[in-house]
This record gives structure tokens, C-alpha cells and sequence, in this order.
């Protein structure tokens, strides 16, 4: 099952794209589900909610948070950020909370320089997975990052970090197995998935 997990929309206050118009887009491209993960606040995707009866049919629509460390970003699913009074803390506070909810961190983009966490990556431990393909990175930016999940025997995800509807699914993360807002949790901890760059589809990694 192929997932962009890193999206933005106008919740993020950053870009025009609605909500709507992104899931429409990832069904147009043949996505199996879209995340949105907008900035700061887990609250800011709480309209999508009503969009699933919408479209449940025919996507997953999922809701993260892309969370402002201390250090630099990360994707967060299944915690509520905005009810741990974390903002701004270090990621590995960060870390050990989400994980005692029950949830999972990713860090986004981590060698991009700007709000990336770089090679702090290597001293963390409770990361789920490390974001190995982001649509706005520079290929040289996610092949360090894939070769730093793979050193760490960590998985990689995929995800466009779109701020326009057009770049949805640019890169997505394929799930081995079927992904259902039940085990959604559980499939990104036990790693049988790939991030995949459909912008260099000769680049892609193996399992």
C-alpha cells in the first residue's frame, strides 16, 4: 500500500492547498492513503476528520503532526501533541513521551540543515523510523538520511511534504502489508515498509 506521509494544506498556514483538493489529488495518483502532518499543532488537522466519511471509500486519510523540536523537525503519529505541553522540548523528551503513549516519532528530513535534526539522529534511541525520502529534499539530502536508517537498522519513509497539491505523492512510504486506521500504529513500528522517490524511480532502495 503506497502512503504519502508527510503533507501539508492550508492548516499549515504556509500554503493555499485545501484539504479536499490534496486528498483528491493523492486518490487521482493512485495513493492507498494521504497523512496529513501539518506544523506545530496536531490540532490543525482536526477538520480533515469529517473528509474520511467523505472519501473512505477510496483512501486512508490519516492525521500526524510535523512537531517543532528543539532541535529540528519530526513527524509524530498517534499522540496528541497539543495535550503534552511539550512545545519546543528537546526531541528526546519528545521521544520518550510519544512512545509512553503509545505513539511513534520520525524525524523529517533530518539532513536538510535547516530545522533538521542531522546527526543527532545517531544518539536517539525510541525512533520508529527515520524519514528517508522528503519530495522538497535535494536527492543528496535523502540519500544521507537512507544511508544513516540503514547504519542505524532503522526503517525509512516516504513523503512529499507537499505545500501544493501537485506535489503530493512526488514521495510516498509502500507498506508490505494492509494498512487500516487500526493497525496503522502497529505496521510503522514493526518497519515492513519503504520510503520510495518517484522523482528518481532508478534510486530506489531495496528492502
Amino acid at each position: 500500500m503506497k502512503i504519502d506521509l508527510h503533507v501539508h494544506s492550508a492548516n499549515s498556514g504556509d500554503n493555499p492547498t485545501d484539504p479536499e483538493e490534496a486528498i483528491i489529488t493523492a486518490i487521482e495518483r493512485g495513493l492507498d492513503g494521504i497523512a496529513f502532518t501539518e506544523h506545530y499543532f496536531y490540532g490543525a488537522s482536526e477538520g480533515v476528520e469529517i473528509l474520511r466519511e467523505k472519501y473512505g471509500n477510496e483512501i486512508l486519510i490519516f492525521r500526524g503532526v510535523e512537531f517543532s523540536s528543539e532541535e529540528g523537525h519530526c513527524l509524530v503519529f498517534g499522540a496528541d501533541t497539543d495535550s503534552l505541553s511539550v512545545k519546543y522540548a528537546p526531541i528526546s523528551d519528545l521521544v520518550r513521551i510519544v512512545n509512553s503513549r503509545g505513539g511513534v516519532v520520525i524525524p523529517s528530513h533530518p539532513y536538510r540543515g535547516m530545522n533538521s535534526i542531522g546527526d543527532r539522529v545517531k544518539a536517539l534511541e525510541g525512533l520508529c523510523a527515520v524519514e528517508g525520502y522528503n519530495g522538497c529534499n535535494m536527492h543528496l539530502f535523502n540519500a544521507k538520511a537512507v544511508e544513516t536508517a540503514q547504519a542505524l537498522s532503522l526503517p525509512f519513509t516516504g513523503g512529499s511534504d507537499a505545500h501544493a497539491a501537485r506535489e503530493i505523492g512526488s514521495c510516498y512510504t509502500e507498506f508490505q502489508d494492509k494498512v487500516t486506521y487500526r493497525n496503522f500504529i502497529e505496521l510503522l513500528k514493526n518497519g515492513r515498509y519503504r520510503g520510495v522517490d518517484t522523482r528518481r524511480i532508478s534510486r530506489m532502495w531495496p528492502f
